[in-house]
């Protein structure tokens, strides 16, 4: 090496064994090294800088990655880029500056601008920050090493994203999806083409005989809830236009004949209890006693008291009255009539002439009198009637419950739809009604959690006061009833899921409960509510529906012991609500809310 004017020990041409060493150890490529020697205080004169040029001899056949740094100084190059190889570039601190004489004029590392990265920022891998040269290009001479590396990283990846120019494009998406959506509207429906094709139609929907005729327009038959509204007065007793009316008047006419038919006057009493679980046991259900005798759910039944015929009426939800001739084994036993628009909450055959069939809707009382094939109207109101009752044996007169909780007593006698008295007896809701069977004065009614006896006599319209009443209930009651015979009891079904007998065998005095059974009454929505009735040739059981599975019919005792369960395996697969029984024949009837009825029998 010799040392050159500036100070600085210029490379000299190597030797021939030097540089068959420099070949052995670099594969290809130059490297040129540049070393600061030591400072001028250690030294002991002026700094001076030492560079070596490293050319190694390329091997034939293969090539190597080539590494190029730049220090401060860089240079070589007639465009200013480094050569092939690796620079290392070790500069004394920039407090000590080392006094030197000025550089040539064009010195080869010095007049190359310094190599730049395809960014346009200067590419400097292996630079250890400590050039001071650094800080002067950068011009932040206050900024340690790292930080100026770290800001010369951010501007590069700024230049970088900038050319991607992403913010542009992410501004114009957003723009365009904000006027899409601000645009946004309800596609129309498209309309049919003219030339659609044609869905085919079966000849039987096109309503044409398969020879090609076209059938006759036939009138379109209204749905469940498109029936007619029914009028207001007297209504002929004709059957529903889709039943046949030879058969139907072969039915009116049975039961005219066995209403004029006496009953066999035969006192009511008790049997023995023995003898009465005996003729539980005798009654079964089969296949050919069961029908559907109205469409929908049935809310309420009546019996014909005849004893040669088993005569029954079923009134449903939608206002039908059907009539079924049990003992008629054909599919034309039963006919339905509608004399209603709303559901038939209670019914009766007149207990002095059973030629009546009396029926209530939410809107009217009506008596179907089949002596004369009508249905005549005995009391309309504008306020919803729940349940009534005969005040009189020969049914001349009758109580009736309201809805919203007041009573009134109508008179068949009397002309006009309007009834004699509407009293206000404090009730939320008057559910059922029924009259005592000996002391006719007497009427118990159930209401939302409230049962009380009042005295008919002594009604008006406001402050009535009951003569007693039936405390316990936590809930809706859903019926109460006396017993048939003496009326020396009183069953009741509440919603607490209870079945309650109380003593009223006088009615002064308070009353209380004699037992009570738990019972599952929690029928839904879907289900008429049970209702307890008493047996009337038994004075002191009663029959109830249940939900208990296999689905049955349950007796009870006053005292709660249950007696007897009427079920059927292969017959009776739902719930009979509402039930009636024959008041002298082992007759069980129960209707469930399809229409269906079931009779148990003998």
């Amino acid at each position: 090496m010799a040392l050159s004017q500036a100070g600085s020990l210029e490379p000299e041409e190597p030797s021939p064994r030097s540089r068959q060493r420099m070949q052995e150890s670099t594969p290809t490529g130059t490297a040129e090294l540049q070393l600061s020697p030591e400072p001028a205080e250690r030294r002991g004169g002026a700094a001076r800088q030492l560079r070596v040029l490293l050319t190694p001899l390329a091997v034939a056949g293969r090539r190597l990655p080539q590494k190029r740094l730049l220090g401060a100084y860089g240079g070589g190059g007639a465009e200013g880029r480094a050569p092939a190889g690796k620079r290392l570039c070790l500069e004394p601190p920039p407090a000590l500056p080392s006094p030197r004489k000025p550089a040539p004029a064009s010195p080869p590392a010095a007049a190359a601008p310094p190599a730049e990265n395809g960014l346009g920022g200067v590419w400097d891998a292996d630079s250890d920050g400590s050039d001071a040269g650094d800080a002067a290009l950068d011009g932040h001479p206050q900024l340690s090493a790292y930080e100026r590396k770290r800001l010369k990283n951010i501007t590069e990846n700024a230049k970088f994203f900038a050319s991607l120019k992403l913010h542009e494009s992410a501004a114009r998406l957003h723009q365009i999806a904000t006027k899409r959506q601000a645009h946004v509207t309800k596609r129309p429906k498209p309309k049919k083409a003219e030339d659609e094709i044609v869905r085919r139609r079966s000849m039987r929907l096109q309503r044409v005989e398969p020879s090609g005729i076209p059938m006759l327009e036939m009138p379109a038959q209204p749905g469940a809830e498109e029936y007619p509204q029914v009028p207001d007065g007297p209504l002929p007793m004709v059957p529903d236009q889709m039943e046949n009316s030879k058969l139907a008047e072969d039915l009116l006419a049975t039961w005219m004949r066995i209403s004029e038919m006496k009953a066999n006057d035969t006192k009511k009493h008790t049997h023995d209890l023995k003898r009465y679980q005996d003729s539980l046991n005798s009654m079964v259900l089969s296949e050919d006693n069961i029908k559907k005798v109205v469409k929908y759910r049935v809310c309420s039944m009546a019996i014909h008291p005849s004893e040669s015929i088993i005569f029954v009426a079923a009134g449903d939800k939608s206002g039908q009255i059907g009539l079924w001739n049990v003992n008629c084994k054909s599919e034309e036993g039963a006919h339905v009539f509608i004399p209603h628009n709303y559901p038939v909450s209670c019914m009766h055959f007149s207990p002095f002439n059973p030629a009546h069939l009396l029926s209530l809707s939410s809107d009217s009382l009506r008596c179907g009198d089949v002596t004369r094939a009508v249905f005549d109207e005995i009391c309309r109101s504008e306020e919803s009637l729940s349940s009534f009752d005969f005040l009189e044996d020969n049914a001349s007169t009758a109580i009736v419950g309201h809805w919203d909780g007041d009573v009134a007593v109508v008179d068949r006698r009397t002309p006009g739809t309007s009834s004699e008295l509407s009293a206000d007896i404090g009730f939320k809701r008057t559910r059922t009604v029924h009259v005592h069977p000996v002391k006719k004065q007497y009427f118990v009614a159930a209401g939302s959690v409230d049962v009380c006896i009042y005295d008919v006599r002594y009604l008006k319209s406001s402050g009535n006061k009951p003569v007693s009443s039936l405390k316990g209930h936590t809930k809706s009651v859903a019926s109460a009833y006396f017993s048939p015979v003496t009326g020396n009891r009183v069953v009741t079904v509440c919603g607490d899921d209870k079945l309650r007998v109380y003593d009223t065998t006088c009615l002064s005095s308070p009353v209380v409960v004699l037992s009570a059974v738990r019972h599952n009454n929690n029928t839904g929505r879907w289900l008429t509510r049970f209702r307890a009735i008493w047996d009337p040739k038994q004075e002191d059981c009663f029959v109830v529906g249940s939900m208990a599975r296999p689905r049955q019919i349950e007796v009870f005792q006053d005292t709660g012991k249950l007696l007897h369960s009427f079920y059927n395996l292969d017959c009776l697969g739902s719930v009979c609500s509402v039930n009636v029984v024959h008041p002298s024949k082992n007759i069980l009837v129960g209707g469930n809310s399809s229409g269906r009825l079931h009779v148990f029998k003998e």
